[in-house]
This record gives C-alpha cells, structure tokens and sequence, in this order.
C-alpha cells in the first residue's frame, strides 16, 4: 500500500487505510513549503506590534491581555495544561488514530503557521502507534474541540499519557521507548494543536462508516423477514418506485427484489389472500431509502470538512495577513451527525417493529415466539424485549445535540455547536441499531427454519447461511446474548453489505 501524503486532499477511504490498516503516511514537499512560508509570517508578527490573536495575545476572554515576546514559548505551553481539562473514559484505539490524521491533515494545508516539525510529530506517532489518552468529553464543539485536542497536545510536549505497544504509560516514556523527539513549541503552535473541529469530526466518520455498514445489514435483515412472514414483493414493483425517484427508495427496492429471486417460498403463497403487508414491511424501500439519503447528506458535510481549515486565526503568508475567525465552530457537523442519530434511531426502530411482527403469534404462518414447543421454551420472547429496550433508548439518544448552546469563557464564546455530544450520542446510536439488527437477522433466520423444506431467493439463502455459519437454529431454548454478539460481530465486519455487492 503506498504511503499517504499530507497536504493535498484526502478521502473517507484515506482515512479507513490509516486508522484499520495502519497505511504510512507523510508530508508532501508541497506541504512542506507552505508550511515554512506561513510558520515564517507567524513568526514575523510575534515580534511586531500589531496584535495577534494567538501569536502575541491571551486567548478566549483575555485576546486583549498582550503578550511579550520572552512570554511567547511559555503562553504556548500554558495554554496546553490549561486546556486538558477532559473527563470521561478515554477514547479507543481507531478513535485516536482518525484524530491525529485529521489533525496532521489540516496543520498542512499551510494556513495555521506551524513549523512542519508539528506535523512531522504527529506523522511519526500514527506511523509508530503512539496513541495519546484522549478523555471523551469537555467539548462543546466551538473554538474547536479543544479539551481532547488539548491531551493529544500534551504527548507532543512530552506530558499527558499515552498508549504505545498495548500498554498505559506516561507520554514522554511513550515518545521515548518509539524514537520520536518530543516538542518545543513556538509562537501559536499550542493554539493550532487544539482549535479545530477534528474530534468530534473523527467520531462521526467512523460512526458514518458503521451507519453505511448497517444500511446494508438492516436491507438483508428487511429481505429476510419478508421471506419469513411470506410478505409480498409486489410493493417494491420497479414502477413503482420511479414514480418517487428518490435515489435510496430506488435501491433499497432494487435489492430486496433481487435477493428475493428464485424464492420457493414466494412462489407458495403465489395465490394467498393477503392484499397488503404492514408498513414495516411494504415500506422498507421509502424508510431505508431516506435513511440511506439522510446518512448520504452526512458524508457530503463530513468529506467537506476533512479537507478544511478549521484553525483560528488562519495565516495567508502569499497576503502577508493573518485573520481571526470562526471556522472552528462545529455546527455544520453538528447538524449532519444529529440527522445521522435521528435517522439510524428509525432504522432501529422499523427492525424492532419487523421483530415483533416475527414474533406474535396473530400474524403470519409461524409459531408464537419462533419456538417449535411454545409454553416449554420462550423462543425469542424476550429477545424482542431487548430490542424494543434499544429502540427506546434511541429514541432519547436521537434528541437533537445542536439546538442546545451554552456561553462558555465569560461570554466571548456565547454560541457553541455541542458537536462533540452529538458524536457521542451517534456512537451509542450506532451500537444499539447494531444489535437490534443481530435480533432481527436470527429471528429472520430462525422464521426460515421454520418454513422449511422450502428455500428462500438467491440473497437471503446466502444471508441465513452467513448466519447459520455462525449460530445454530435454536430448537431448545438457550442464553441468546451470546448468538446476539455472535451475528453483531458479522455486521460490524460489514459482512452482509457482500451479499448486496
């Protein structure tokens, strides 16, 4: 795999080399010379008198408190203390990973005035797996991201703690023992390494990546179903769907009809009564389409901002300019990843419903609660349980993080994105959906037992034979959590979007 170059733009596939594949990265030339043009303008204001912010003032609330030159080095390293102010459990592994490529990524474009030595140092400490502990909340998603950002500063300059060969220890032993030199920062350079929006950008990427994941699992999960309960296709009719030319209604329709080719079981109730599914089932197109729409929206915003300049002030050394503004404010990714947390909460929610349609004993040719012996065995009586608990949940998660603001340092930030809890409440999102769809997947899979001799279409018979590689029919009952984990492993490895391919 070749070596990824910082400083031209880079893609959400970029981004998955690095943070899962460990694919090298470096600084282009090009990048190089930018740098050294803005990090010398910088370096040229903070010895004149015109104010700066960043450079040769305080910050926040304190931009009017001038700094002298001697103070500079130290405002820069007071500044990185004071902003490591995170609680929380930290964040994992590939979490860590996205934020330093992000981070080295905007540092250079060449508007920030570092030195590439900054860049050159968080290279080397994703190149070498050095992994600053990162507290997962004291963002409010404005002025950046700026408490998570502060930790991962810290190991730059040889404090905070770090994660280097699977083990906990402080970050100036983790710079050490990986060879790499740690920094003295110079005029803005503490400023740059917080002010910027890369956490909470790092956290909806790889929520996004696992939300396309689950689009494709929850389109297999909806085909199965249809085949268990013996729904009919007929709403999914190509004409139809034209006829509402949304782009994810189109293809979420044009899949379910091609797993559902040469089924045996659609052509035994060929000649049923049945005139119509409910919503849950003849709908799956017009909600899994809108879903798939909406997270559509989220990685337009999210590819945007990957290749942004989100520090503040931005310097434009070909100007001889350095301008204070907002680009670090979240709020575009705010609104994206609360739209992400609304529409994955209903692709949960519909699972749930396609759930308890398998199970109920008043709907369809199957036996209560999927079980041969109802009354001796509960079958997945309370397996739906869990899901409906999931679904609610959501329903509380998917409350929008971005209406919501609170002033912070004595007013000068007086609206905030909160960004950063967005990203947190996506995530968990994102893992309950995960498990609703394991639910519904064996359930799906245990309804097509249960109709057996016949075989259900091309798709959804490699989907249960997926799922049967992995779980056994339950035929007695049995502790289910463990078949739950077992089938949320699978989607998480994005297995069921390779029937769809």
């Amino acid at each position: 795999m070749k070596s990824l170059y910082l400083g031209t733009n880079i893609s959400i596939e970029d981004l998955k080399d690095v943070v899962f594949k460990n694919r090298e990265v470096q600084l282009s030339p090009e990048a190089y010379s930018r740098m050294a043009a803005s990090n010398m303008l910088v370096a040229e204001m903070a010895k004149g008198e015109r104010l700066v912010y960043g450079v040769n003032t305080g910050l926040g609330k304190l931009a009017d408190k001038r700094i002298s030159y001697d103070d500079i080095k130290r405002l820069q390293i007071n500044l990185i203390r004071s902003h490591a102010a995170g609680i929380g459990e930290p964040l994992g592994g590939p979490e860590t990973r996205a934020i330093l490529l992000l981070r080295a990524n905007v540092l250079a474009k060449g508007y920030s005035g570092v030195r590439p030595a900054v860049v050159e140092t968080l290279i080397e400490m994703l190149n070498r797996s050095v992994h600053p502990i990162i507290p997962c909340r004291g963002s409010v998603g404005a002025s950046g991201d700026l408490a998570p950002l502060a930790h991962l500063a810290l190991v730059l300059i040889g404090e905070g703690e770090a994660i280097f060969n699977g083990l906990k220890m402080p970050g100036i032993e983790a710079m050490s023992k990986a060879g790499i030199s740690v920094l003295e920062l110079e005029a803005k350079e503490g400023l740059s390494l917080v002010n910027g929006t890369q956490v909470m950008l790092a956290l909806g990427l790889l929520s996004m990546i696992s939300a396309e994941r689950l689009l494709d699992a929850a389109d297999v999960a909806g085909a199965l179903t249809l085949e268990a309960l013996k729904g009919t296709p007929v709403a999914f009719d190509k004409r139809v769907q034209e006829l509402r030319p949304y782009s994810g209604q189109i293809l979420v329709a044009e899949r379910i009809r091609g797993m559902l080719e040469g089924s045996e079981i659609r052509r035994s109730h060929l000649e049923c009564d049945r005139v119509q599914d409910p919503y849950s089932l003849r709908c799956i197109p017009q909600v899994h389409g809108a879903i798939r729409d909406s997270v559509g929206f989220g990685r337009k915003t999210l590819e945007t901002e990957i290749n942004s300049v989100t520090d503040n002030p931005i310097v434009f050394p070909d100007d001889g300019d350095i301008i204070s503004a907002g680009n670090f404010h979240g709020q575009p990714i705010a609104i994206a990843l609360d739209l992400m947390a609304i529409v994955m909460a209903e692709l949960g929610s519909i699972s749930e419903r396609r759930i308890e349609r398998l199970v109920s004993p008043e709907y369809g040719d199957l036996p209560p609660f999927l079980t041969k012996n109802p009354g001796l065995n509960s079958g997945f009586m309370v397996a739906q349980v869990s899901a409906a608990a999931l679904a609610s949940e959501n329903k509380v998660l998917s409350h929008p993080a971005s209406v919501d603001s609170i002033p912070t340092s004595g007013n000068k930030e007086d609206h905030v994105s909160m960004g950063m809890g967005a990203a947190l409440k996506l995530k968990d999102i994102i893992r309950n959906v995960e498990w609703i769809l394991a639910i519904e997947l064996l359930a799906a899979s245990q309804g097509i037992d249960l109709l057996s001799p016949l075989r259900p279409g091309i798709g959804t018979r490699r989907a249960y034979e997926l799922i049967r590689g992995e779980v056994p029919m339950l035929e007695e009952d049995r502790v289910i959590s463990k078949d739950i984990e077992k089938i949320s492993g699978l989607i998480s490895k994005g297995v069921f979007s390779s029937i769809l391919d």
